[in-house]
């Protein structure tokens, strides 16, 4: 679990990174659109991009904290082996359904490679924004199978 939390770090800190580099890059085609009349073209194209790409890759980290929503108004009083079964069945769904994500993303990137699509301004090519998901999604369905088979340990405790 120790090699899942730290590619999850990583994938978080990519994540931060490319969120920075988009709010600087915001930042410079407001100030020249307000101040020299000069803008980025596409700039809003590159940050729905990269803002995709970030939440794809903060999704491994969010699953090893145990940061997805929980509604336990129904399970307060359930026993503490209850709750830890639907925990880890929670696990196994999340699992199962970041696994789908990953096949049908995978899907997506080969076919806006296949076909060249690009966005509209730019035509920043769309099967680098797949590429960038596919890991996360993937890392994320193996944090959630690993949760569901040796349990949460305690990455989460304090989360």
């Amino acid at each position: 679990m120790k090699l899942l939390e730290n590619l999850a770090k990583l994938c978080a800190i990519l994540a931060g990174v490319l969120l920075t580099i988009i709010t600087f890059m915001t930042c410079a085609s407001l100030i020249g659109r307000n101040t020299t009349g000069a803008t980025l073209v596409g700039d809003f194209e590159l940050t729905g991009v990269a803002t995709g790409a970030a939440i794809a890759l903060f999704m491994p980290w969010c699953q090893v904290r145990r940061g997805n929503i929980i509604v336990d108004f129904f399970t307060a009083r359930a026993s503490e082996r209850t709750n830890a079964w639907l925990d880890k069945f929670g696990a196994l769904l999340l699992a199962l359904t970041f696994a789908l994500l990953s096949w049908r993303t995978t899907l997506g990137g080969l076919n806006a490679y296949n076909t060249q699509s690009g966005t509209m301004m730019l035509g920043f090519p769309e099967w680098i924004i797949y590429l960038s998901m596919v890991p996360a999604f993937t890392l994320t369905a193996v944090i959630a199978l690993s949760q569901t088979l040796f349990g949460f340990g305690d990455a989460g405790e304090d989360a």
